[in-house]
């Protein structure tokens, strides 16, 4: 519900700390797949902080912050280790 009324409003931007956190695999990937649709049909762009390895690839742009520093991941193919 929280995530559904984040998206009402069609913000810039959607800031979603651990969104799949309390989800099984299914829900989660769902969750996520409805992010990134509406990221495309609105021009929203989102930010997802997550520990959850699984959705991780389902996403253009991953940055990793290692010992306090921030990482880009490469493109497609990219490392996820």
């Amino acid at each position: 519900i929280s995530i559904a009324r984040g998206l009402v409003n069609r913000p810039p931007v959607i800031l979603a700390d651990e969104p799949t956190a309390p989800l099984d695999s299914a829900r989660a990937l769902a969750v996520i797949r409805i992010l990134n649709d509406m990221a495309r049909r609105f021009e929203t762009a989102v930010i997802v902080v997550t520990h959850d390895e699984k959705i991780i690839p389902t996403f253009r742009r991953i940055y990793r912050i290692r010992d306090g520093v921030t990482h880009e991941e490469a493109g497609e193919g990219r490392s996820l280790a």
